[in-house]
């Protein structure tokens, strides 16, 4: 049972990655067009079959490539985002 949480976890996380992305939004309070990052999952490799130990590691690998893009990715994303707040607050007209 306790091999069995992991597995599943990597497994559902197989062969995607997060990628950050910009997107346009309308402020209300600044009447303006303002910039934000978000995070997206792709999913980049769908694999059918596999045999055994081999496919506990491509799940392992997958899981840690899937981690670790969330990791790089969201980082990119809050840096990206306290830039575009300091430039929605130097717009603003409030």
């Amino acid at each position: 049972m306790r091999r069995a949480a992991p597995l599943a976890f990597a497994a559902l996380a197989a062969g995607c990655v997060y990628l950050p992305r910009t997107v346009e939004v309308y402020d209300e309070a600044c009447r303006i067009q303002a910039r934000q990052m978000t995070l997206e999952l792709h999913q980049v490799l769908v694999f059918g079959s596999c045999v055994n130990e081999g496919c506990v590691a491509m799940l392992v690998a997958f899981g840690a490539v899937t981690a670790a893009s969330a990791v790089v990715s969201g980082s990119i994303v809050v840096a990206g985002n306290a830039v575009y707040w300091f430039e929605k607050r130097g717009r603003c007209e409030r």
